[in-house]
Order: C-alpha cells, then sequence, then structure tokens
C-alpha cells in the first residue's frame, strides 16, 4: 500500500477543501404574488409557476 512520503501542510489540505462549502439556497420573487419561491418550483403562496395557475388555492378571507 503507498503511503505519503511527506506531511500534507495544514494550507495545502485547507486548499484542497476549498470547494467543499456549502452555498446558500437561492430564492426569487414570485412575480404574481411577490412572495420569495426557489426557482423553478411552484409558488407555495399563490400557486403559480411559469405564469399559470398550477396548484388552486383555497379561497382566504382576510
Amino acid at each position: 500500500m503507498a503511503t505519503p512520503k511527506k506531511k500534507t501542510s495544514k494550507s495545502r489540505r485547507d486548499m484542497r477543501r476549498s470547494h467543499d462549502a456549502l452555498t446558500p439556497a437561492s430564492y426569487q420573487e414570485c412575480p404574481n404574488c411577490g412572495e420569495l419561491k426557489r426557482p423553478h418550483n411552484v409558488c407555495a403562496k399563490c400557486g403559480y409557476y411559469d405564469g399559470k395557475e398550477v396548484v388552486a388555492q383555497k379561497a382566504v378571507n382576510e
């Protein structure tokens, strides 16, 4: 089995791991209601996707 001849420095180890960080989730404003939603997903508040109503929402008395 191959073994390393030199100790990997902390700098080199951390540079290798520089791409492992998680990226924050992206959000877009819904063009219909203005609520934040994930891109390419149906809006949870109004039920619209790509300008069309996909999920019928119940009427709410406000």
